[in-house]
């Protein structure tokens, strides 16, 4: 576990977890609350959505980043191709 949580504070991870966050977050942004933002309908409870919306991308991606740094690291264990029976 504390070798998974340094990874997730790591500077590459969270490098990357947040431009996803950002690009992701954007597009979610603007897909879900666009036509709030351009009437002027935006209060705490939305604010608070919008951050959410920009979480989940971070959370994903570092999630995603470091399972395949484990990975990596642990060297890939292909399955054995399956034989056929003759």
């Amino acid at each position: 576990m504390k070798v998974w949580l340094t990874l997730c504070i790591s500077k590459p991870v969270m490098k990357r977890a947040s431009w996803s966050a950002v690009i992701v977050g954007a597009i979610l942004i603007s897909i879900n609350h666009g036509n709030a933002i351009l009437k002027g309908d935006v209060d705490f409870t939305r604010v608070l959505q919008m951050c959410l919306t920009v979480i989940v991308p971070y959370m994903v991606s570092t999630v995603s980043s470091v399972s395949t740094l484990l990975s990596a690291e642990r060297g890939f264990q292909l399955e054995a191709p399956m034989k056929r029976a003759v």
